[in-house]
């Protein structure tokens, strides 16, 4: 028990023992510790002045760099402004000597225009003088002038006034009158010479109905397509076909003018194609116009020999076959030139038949007696000789040569044949229906000519007759007398040419009467 209390007591005392030891080391690790802090802080607190101190010094080095420079930036910009100051000190002695200058010599204008003012009133009042004195001298002459003739001064004016307005109108009148004579016998002359060059082989006052074709594209994305880069495709297109064509803001839609209806199709074909292809360019271009014009000359061919076989002619030439298709793409007053060919063809053989006269030959100088309309502007001379140059070329008889001749009466109508186209012809235009207008554009015209008309003082009535070729003008006769009606005939037709100038050739007829009316009882 005891060894047991001891070794316990042993044990307590030992691990005392170690308790205290550990504790010991514990505080020397401690101070250790502490002091090793302590020289970390010194160190710090030193590096810390150090920092500062180089700090300060290169803050006062900055500061007087800084100073140094601003001084001399200071002392470059008085310099410049010193310069500039001397400069405008410069300047405005320049202008303080030119303003003196000027000033000398406006001084020296104004003492030389009040001398040119005095010498000016000087001459104003001998002017009023020599007025006065003239004027005394001329109421002198006008009394006794006036005792002489026995009329007044006034009643003197009036007179001639009169007298003089009269004469005057009088040689006005006879001068239009001259002037139109000589105008219509100039035109007389002229008027072959301008046929001859005229680049349709119609005119009328719709040519510009007739001259452009409006097409329909899949998309607006062809219009850029058509025009291409820089306008290239375009301008062959037009090259190619002998086209204009007009791309504008219209939706979808592209015109295409020319006096050739065959180049209008052949362009509408190429662009047709184009348009199914994709592709556009100038290359491509000319591989479609040439093979549509190979096509389009193939259906001309076509519809001609249509046309042959419907009437059950026979023998007649390839090239005439053709023009006589052509005649598809021609028109004559809004009328299609290969029905009304067909119509005329139908017509002469009816009266041909009630005549007892050969059929099979007035059918073919009906189909063929408005070729020369398929004819292009290479062949001179109007559409019915031309016609009968071809059909003769091409191995027609003489007697279908003439009747085509005739049939505008460019030749004598020598034969049975001739009188029967002429006569065919005529009943094809004259039809109810055949030459018809567009009616909007036909009221429009007669609306604005008797508008016209009616605007000028005078006037009673007028109305347009003929389709729009003439103007019959009533005018009243306590207004307008018979020299005042030829100028008014005149003014009539120069505000017609000045505001509708496409309007055509118009004929203006001025009437005037006067009527005495009394009742018997």
């Amino acid at each position: 028990m005891e060894m047991v209390i001891g070794a316990v007591i042993g044990l307590v005392i030992g691990a005392f023992t170690m308790f205290a030891i550990k504790k010991i080391k514990d505080q020397n690790t401690k101070k250790t510790a502490q002091s090793e802090a302590q020289k970390i802080i010194s160190k710090a607190q030193s590096e810390a002045g150090r920092i500062k101190r180089d700090s300060e010094t290169k803050s006062k080095d900055f500061e007087t760099k800084a100073r140094r420079n601003a001084e001399v930036e200071i002392n470059k910009h008085k310099s410049q402004l010193k310069n500039k100051e001397s400069q405008l000190e410069r300047r405005l002695k320049e202008v303080e000597d030119q303003h003196k200058h000027r000033m000398d010599e406006n001084d020296k204008f104004a003492q030389s225009l009040k001398d040119r003012q005095e010498k000016i009133q000087i001459s104003e009042n001998r002017l009023k003088e020599a007025e006065k004195s003239t004027h005394e001298q001329i109421q002198f002459l006008q009394k006794k002038l006036e005792n002489i003739a026995g009329m007044s001064q006034d009643q003197a004016k009036r007179e001639l006034f009169l007298v003089m307005e009269d004469q005057a109108k009088k040689e006005a009148s006879v001068r239009i009158t001259q002037i139109e004579e000589e105008a219509h016998r100039e035109a007389d002359k002229r008027a072959k010479a301008v046929i001859a060059r005229a680049l349709a082989r119609f005119a009328s006052e719709y040519t510009s109905e007739r001259t452009v074709s409006v097409m329909s594209l899949t998309s607006d994305e062809m219009k850029g397509k058509i025009i291409g880069r820089e306008g290239r495709n375009i301008r062959t297109l037009e090259a190619l076909c002998g086209v204009d064509l007009i791309v504008d803001d219209t939706p979808e839609t592209i015109v295409i003018s020319g006096f050739d209806p065959v180049r209008r199709e052949l362009a509408k074909r190429t662009i047709d194609k184009l348009m199914e292809d994709g592709r556009v360019h100038p290359a491509r271009i000319e591989e479609v116009v040439e093979k549509q014009k190979t096509e389009l000359q193939k259906s001309m061919k076509e519809e001609g020999d249509k046309v042959i076989v419907e009437l059950g002619l026979s023998g007649i030439h390839n090239e005439l076959v053709k023009l006589i298709g052509a005649l598809k793409y021609r028109n004559n007053h809004a009328q299609n030139a290969l029905n009304h060919s067909l119509e005329v063809a139908y017509i002469a053989s009816l009266l041909a038949t009630e005549l007892g006269y050969n059929v099979k030959l007035a059918k073919r100088a009906g189909i063929l007696h408005d070729i020369g309309l398929a004819a292009d502007h290479t062949f001179e001379g109007n559409h019915a000789s031309v016609a009968a140059d071809l059909a003769k070329k091409f191995g027609e008889s003489e007697e279908v040569c003439h009747a085509i001749l005739a049939h505008h009466d460019e030749d004598k109508h020598g034969s049975v044949l001739a009188w029967i186209i002429h006569a065919a012809n005529v009943l094809s235009n004259s039809r109810p229906g055949a030459r018809r207008p567009q009616m909007d554009s036909f009221i429009n015209r007669l609306k604005d000519l008797e508008s016209i008309s009616n605007s000028f003082d005078g006037v009673v009535k007028s109305v347009a007759v003929q389709a729009g070729r003439e103007i019959r003008v009533l005018v009243e006769s306590s207004k307008v007398t018979d020299d005042q009606s030829i100028v008014l005939a005149r003014d009539i037709i120069k505000k017609i040419e000045r505001e509708l100038p496409h309007v055509g050739s118009v004929k203006v007829t001025v009437t005037r009467e006067t009527r005495s009316v009394e009742m018997a009882r």
